[in-house]
Parts: C-alpha cells; sequence; structure tokens
C-alpha cells in the first residue's frame, strides 16, 4: 500500500507562488497517473490536475490552467505542483492521489490519498 505525503502549503499574498509537493512511500506510484484535488470550506471536493504515469500528458481545471504546473519526478517517487498567480478563491486543502481508474477529475477515480496540505492565499 503507498503512502503519501503532502508538503509545502502555507499562507501567501494574492499574486504570490506556492510549490506542493506530494512524497510517495511504501511503494513506487511509477505506473500510475497522479492527481491533485483540493477543497475548501463547505464546499465540495474538485479536481485540479493531473499527470500520467510518464509525465508526458497533463490536464488542468480550466479556473486553474495557465497559472498552474503539475510535473513528476519517477526517481523520486514525487509529484509537484507549481501554483502561480494565486488568488483567494484557490484557498483550500490541496490533496494529492494515486489514480487507479475511472475518470480523474472525479474523487472516486483514487483509492490512496495522502492527508492534504493547506493553502491560504490572502487579498
Amino acid at each position: 500500500q503507498v503512502q503519501l505525503v503532502e508538503s509545502g502549503g502555507g499562507l501567501v499574498q494574492a499574486g504570490g507562488s506556492l510549490r506542493l509537493s506530494c512524497a510517495a512511500s511504501g511503494r513506487t506510484v511509477f505506473g500510475f497517473g497522479m492527481v491533485w484535488f483540493r477543497q475548501a470550506p463547505g464546499k465540495e471536493r474538485e479536481f485540479v490536475a493531473r499527470i500520467s504515469w510518464s509525465g508526458g500528458n497533463t490536464a488542468y481545471a480550466d479556473s486553474v490552467k495557465g497559472r498552474f504546473t503539475i510535473s513528476r519526478d519517477n526517481a523520486k517517487n514525487t509529484v509537484s505542483l507549481q501554483m502561480n498567480s494565486l488568488k483567494p478563491d484557490d484557498t483550500a486543502v490541496y490533496y494529492c492521489a494515486e489514480q487507479r481508474g475511472g475518470s480523474y477529475y472525479d474523487p472516486s477515480c483514487c483509492p490512496y490519498w495522502g492527508q492534504g496540505t493547506q493553502v491560504t492565499v490572502s487579498s
């Protein structure tokens, strides 16, 4: 079973940047797509970005396209999310997850999740 641990969250002003990391342990995540979701208070968990097992294909929610970049280092068993031009609406707990099937924009795709890291963007 894989364990996923997110880090890199924090408080940042609007327009600023953060880089989130997701470290996997227990086994390799090579061979699986990896997905970032987020959940704001009182809202449902929503898709943010996804990267294929090879890193060759990525997908983004419209709300973050052009501002966020997902990447992975299979040698280090890590996945990252570079977030630029942050907005207050980006405030949420960010989760990484391993995709095992289904649609990557639906949380049901992913049986393995990290504990999340809080991102707060002040106006």
